[in-house]
């Protein structure tokens, strides 16, 4: 990738060529026979496709052939129907767009390369499309915010993460079909775009973008080219296809503000913007909805979550979407963006109005804002290894998520960056304690919710084998993770882990708590605790104390 050097800033004030709108985009959806990525006679085409120039959706006639307005900085993008997959280069990036720029990005002065010109519109721009089995089953890779800053912190992912990435996609005979990459893929250092690509392809399976805010050129005055050095690697930042029986939707929901001058390290200011959708997404959107079946499981992944505390950490336009998606009540909608991990829900009061309940039986809509690849920053004490453990600030571990669909029904499991899939809680309790002294468990979840039940008994080891007292119901709290409390009140100033502070601690919205018993013997007891979650996947989590005299 060009690298531009960071200079003359004032010339980020620039003059943008107006865009003509008069222009039609035509071409060909067709079976590419061949392999070759080009239209030869006599190869099928395929009728009743959709093509979209991110704002309208046509569709393919019997012959094929579509036509679409576009003007001067548009892309158009075939969005992939059932049955069909896509071309895809080298670094299993899809490949089903054409971008029409023809006087390029205006981007000079800018620290990164955007789109070069295109030329003048084609007379035709082809889609090839390729035949190929889609079960009704199927699991997707759910991966947030990998985020490396520099090269070291990209060699941390490939050593902590991708083994667990490449067991989900190597060692098994059904590999998920995809991965969504929610954004945040670096940390405004575009040039990495390359070595994380050459990283990820790794997993043999095709890779889906979405924009993060640090996946953007900061010296951009405005929204519109902040994103082309990510345009030009990874195509449209809001695109749609199809898989089985399920439709994903690709959202870009960062809106940059403009340059916003430098900072005092010298480098651009990076916090000049908010969540939001730009008109020509909303109304895609919506139209896409407006398109496919009712009754039809939709998959909506963006980077920043629909709610939250402040303007970074929330979408201005959620009523419009989930108004919106009011009338597919099968939908889920997906995030990154705040290195934790949470199940929200979202009703009447946030403008949900669906005509049927989803599958677990409510009116209400399910986000999920999924944990991180880079969890707390690739910050922490380092391991062993030499791997910083950066443990989120909700107490989760790093990690990565796999949603598995079957027909219009989903369920996510999390699976955890170096333990073993079954880590799914953490158990916080004394050591030791004196009979009659009153102690309280606390159980992490790391991807409970509010639908979420967690219960908890003691046990200990007799002569006729364990004996257990009776399971108790845990209650649900939003209140910091004790574990990470501790290794945040253990850091110093002067000597911080791994040389960077971990972030502040955060209440956590995946705690349980309970009381220990306060009539256990003297002796070694078990602490378990079994969850079940709103998907009827069933785990246990156990810790050793003692009760003494």
């Amino acid at each position: 990738m060009t690298v531009r050097p960071m200079c003359l800033i004032a010339t980020v004030v620039l003059s943008v060529t107006v865009a003509r709108a008069d222009q039609i985009a035509q071409g060909l959806v067709f079976h590419d026979a061949n392999g070759n990525g080009l239209y030869d006679q006599g190869e099928p085409p395929i009728a009743d496709v959709m093509v979209s120039n991110g704002r309208d959706i046509t569709r393919t006639g019997a012959d094929g052939r579509y036509s679409i307005p576009v003007d001067d900085d548009s892309f158009v993008f075939v969005i992939k129907p059932r049955g069909y997959r896509t071309a895809v280069d080298s670094l299993n990036l899809p490949r089903f767009y054409y971008r029409h720029n023809p006087g390029g990005s205006p981007d000079d002065g800018f620290l990164y390369a955007g789109v070069e010109p295109t030329g003048d519109l084609p007379a035709s721009i082809d889609f090839p499309l390729y035949p190929q089995t889609e079960r009704p089953g199927f699991d997707v890779i759910i991966l947030g915010d990998t985020q490396p800053y520099n090269l070291a912190q990209l060699d941390y992912m490939a050593r902590d993460v991708l083994p667990g990435l490449m067991r989900a996609t190597m060692d098994t005979d059904t590999p998920p079909a995809f991965v969504i990459s929610l954004g945040d893929l670096v940390g405004d250092d575009l040039t990495l775009y390359e070595p994380l690509n050459r990283v990820l392809s790794l997993l043999g399976v095709p890779i889906y973008n979405v924009l993060g805010n640090h996946d953007q050129n900061y010296l951009s005055p405005d929204d519109d080219h902040a994103d082309e050095t990510f345009e030009r690697v990874f195509g449209p930042t809001t695109y749609a296809f199809q898989y089985a029986d399920v439709h994903f939707v690709i959202l870009d929901n960062v809106n940059w503000q403009g340059f916003d001058g430098l900072g005092d390290n010298g480098k651009p200011k990076t916090r000049h913007y908010f969540g939001g959708m730009d008109p020509d997404d909303l109304a895609f959107v919506t139209k896409y909805l407006n398109i496919i079946p009712n009754d039809a499981l939709v998959v909506m992944c963006m980077h920043i979550p629909l709610d939250g505390q402040s303007r970074f950490v929330q979408m201005r336009e959620k009523a419009e979407l989930l108004g919106a998606l009011s009338t597919h009540p099968r939908s889920l909608t997906i995030s990154g963006h705040t290195h934790i991990q949470r199940n929200w829900f979202f009703g009447g009061a946030h403008g949900y109005h669906p005509s049927e309940p989803n599958q677990f039986g409510t009116q209400e809509h399910h986000h999920f804002n999924a944990a991180t690849a880079s969890g707390s920053w690739y910050n922490g004490a380092p391991d062993e290894f030499g791997l910083p453990h950066t443990t989120m600030r909700d107490g989760a571990p790093n990690g990565f998520n796999i949603a598995s669909f079957d027909g219009d029904e989903y369920s996510i499991r999390f699976y955890p960056a170096r333990y073993p899939e079954s880590f799914q809680m953490s158990i916080f309790a004394p050591s030791a304690v004196t009979i009659g002294e009153r102690a309280e468990v606390v159980v992490n979840v790391f991807a409970g919710g509010p639908l979420s039940k967690v219960e908890m008994r003691v046990g200990r080891m007799t002569g006729a084998g364990h004996k257990w007292t009776d399971w108790k119901t845990m209650s649900f709290r939003v209140r910091p993770d004790p574990f990470y409390l501790a290794v945040k009140e253990s850091e110093t100033a002067d000597a911080p882990p791994n040389g960077s502070t971990m972030p502040d601690v955060i209440d956590s919205h995946h705690i349980w708590v309970g009381p220990l018993p306060d009539d256990l013997p003297a002796g070694v007891h078990v602490i378990e605790a079994k969850t079940i979650d709103m998907y009827g996947q069933e785990d246990v989590g156990r810790r050793v104390i003692r009760v003494d005299q």
